[in-house]
């Protein structure tokens, strides 16, 4: 049994898009990449290992066993946060000018510091990751420093 014979023409109008809310979420994410107050994800005892797309897993096997000649090294034990991002800047300059290829970069397991947490650890983490001088870093061998140290691999220049 048919109530009416008038067909519905209009159609459904499409769901609102939320460019405030896209634009807020925007805000937050640049906020966070941005911030000075880096999140503490890697603890002392931590693995930190990085490689950009396109670096062999062969590259990063043999530089994880330690089977490229270290060139250079510095240590940032006992620097404060500042200090350390200067003297990391100035040693990444200077390897790069030196065309050095593989660095080992100590940075300690933060058991000195005052809650006994990794911070130089975990700024080194992330200040390596932004900089595109460098393909790919990795927690060094125990007889190296272990997860106090890194070994570096950088880009040819």
């Amino acid at each position: 049994m048919i109530k009416h014979d008038l067909a519905e023409l209009s159609t459904r109008k499409p769901a609102p898009i939320p460019l405030q809310r896209h634009a807020d979420e925007q805000a937050v994410i640049k906020s966070i990449i941005e911030s000075p107050f880096m999140v503490m994800d890697v603890e002392s005892g931590d693995e930190l290992f990085f490689k950009r797309p396109g670096v062999q897993q062969r590259v990063m096997e043999k530089l994880r066993r330690g089977q490229f000649a270290i060139e250079k090294e510095l240590d940032l034990h006992g620097m404060t946060v500042n200090d350390a991002e200067t003297a990391l800047k100035r040693f990444l300059v200077h390897c790069q000018q030196n065309q050095y290829r593989c660095v080992r970069i100590i940075h300690g397991k933060g058991l000195g510091s005052k809650d006994k947490k990794p911070i130089i650890k975990n700024r080194v983490n992330q200040w390596l990751q932004k900089n595109n001088a460098i393909l790919a870093f990795c927690s060094a061998r125990p007889v190296d420093g272990g997860t106090g140290a890194i070994y570096v691999l950088l880009k040819k220049s």
